[in-house]
């Protein structure tokens, strides 16, 4: 694995407070992700300690820290995710390509950057410092985009290949969000596949969610939709992932459903 050093991570789940007990005994959780804002690291909650007692490798997976602001990143912020990684022996640090507040407002959502070459310019600075401050690796992951912006003058493939390229930073691709933004904005996630630098790919995300009025609404409550495993079915022709996490946020089924998700990321891994 190029951008860890740390070998294959397998496949994965979003570690939750209201399915912890759950992912402790749910087979074959190669390794999990926890947001880093829910955590406080000088008291992790017990079941993340539980694993990694076993040897799981747990990943901070940070949203708030807003590297696609015109604005620095937040030194407190980015303490907080290094005493994550700290705590956690983590492997890595994910983010968000994202812009998340300016002058202390917050957006509220993780919005997308301009892709021109003076945000990457900021962008790839503003990288560079959390870089800096971290004990690991950076992973950034390409958000699912509520618009595009009217200046762009990349795609999104072609602006993380160059912040890829001029920052060293690994990537976290999210299949469900490229499905998303191909439902919603017409971008061919299979273009964008043959557009990011995969050489550099962390690990992967996939997650389900729900249609409504002919809108996708990445909601990460629901099971992954045929459609996300065929693009992670098409990601894997091109690279072999170091990792594959089910994201599940919200209306927790059963361990046997969660098992069968896990199941059904397997297959399509196994498709190629």
């Amino acid at each position: 694995m190029t951008m860890t050093g740390s070998g294959s991570l397998g496949v994965g789940i979003g570690w939750r407070p209201e399915i912890d007990l759950t992912v402790e005994r749910l087979p074959g959780v190669d390794f999990v992700e926890v947001v880093a804002e829910n955590v406080r690291p000088e008291r992790l909650p017990e079941s993340l300690r539980v694993l990694r007692a076993r040897g799981v490798p747990v990943i901070p997976h940070g949203v708030g820290l807003g590297v696609g602001g015109a604005e620095p990143p937040d030194p407190a912020r980015l303490a907080h995710l290094a005493a994550c990684a700290r705590a956690l022996d983590a492997p890595l640090v994910s983010e968000h390509l994202a812009f998340v507040r300016a002058g202390g407002m917050e957006a509220g959502h993780l919005l997308p950057v301009p892709r021109t070459r003076a945000a990457l310019s900021v962008v790839a600075a503003n990288v560079r410092r959390a870089q800096a401050a971290l004990p690991v690796p950076l992973a950034l992951e390409n958000v699912a985009a509520l618009f595009g912006w009217p200046e762009d003058e990349m795609t999104e493939a072609q602006f993380l290949g160059e912040l890829v390229e001029m920052t060293g930073v690994g990537l976290l691709v999210d299949v469900a969000n490229l499905y998303t933004n191909q439902v919603n904005l017409g971008l061919s996630a299979t273009d964008a596949l043959d557009g990011l630098p995969l050489s550099e790919l962390a690990y992967v995300h996939v997650a389900g969610g729900h249609s409504h009025h002919g809108v996708w609404h990445d909601t990460h409550t629901a099971r992954v939709p045929g459609e996300v495993l065929d693009i992670l079915s098409e990601l894997c022709a091109r690279v072999d992932p170091p990792g594959v996490l089910l994201e599940w946020d919200d209306d927790y089924p059963s361990d046997a459903a969660l098992e069968a998700e896990l199941g059904r990321v397997r297959g399509a891994m196994a498709r190629v």
